[in-house]
């Protein structure tokens, strides 16, 4: 990978988690904001679950942020855009669709098949 195609990575990854901060913030103050107690049982329900489900999706996207760190510091380390488990490259295609991609595409089958061979049914 050369210098511009890492630039191009680092600032995608750079704009995702800006968009994921920004995201996260109003989440937050709408969490916030939504503090009201409701004295329906059914709307109160209906507040809750939407409160949970917002929670969810903030853990998603704080480990989400964590992923892009890491990848940001493999690009500042250089082995940014090399398959953990081959030392191979990564596809551009698949890093551009992916860019927090740490396999590739064949490693990423491999290790699915085998999580699938040892799940429990």
């Amino acid at each position: 990978m050369n210098k511009k195609q890492r630039e191009y990575f680092r600032q995608k990854l750079q704009r995702w988690k800006e968009d994921i901060v920004k995201e996260s913030r109003e989440t937050l103050q709408h969490l916030q904001n939504g503090e009201a107690q409701v004295s329906d049982l059914a709307d109160r329900a209906s507040n809750e679950t939407e409160r949970s489900l917002e929670l969810r999706t903030r853990d998603r996207q704080r480990k989400l942020v964590a992923k892009i760190d890491e990848a940001l510091l493999r690009i500042d380390e250089g082995s940014y855009g090399y398959c953990e488990e081959t030392g191979e490259p990564i596809n551009l295609k698949r890093l551009d669709a992916r860019p927090i991609a740490t396999l590739s595409i064949e490693a990423q089958e491999r290790h699915e098949r085998r999580e699938r061979v040892y799940r429990d049914d």
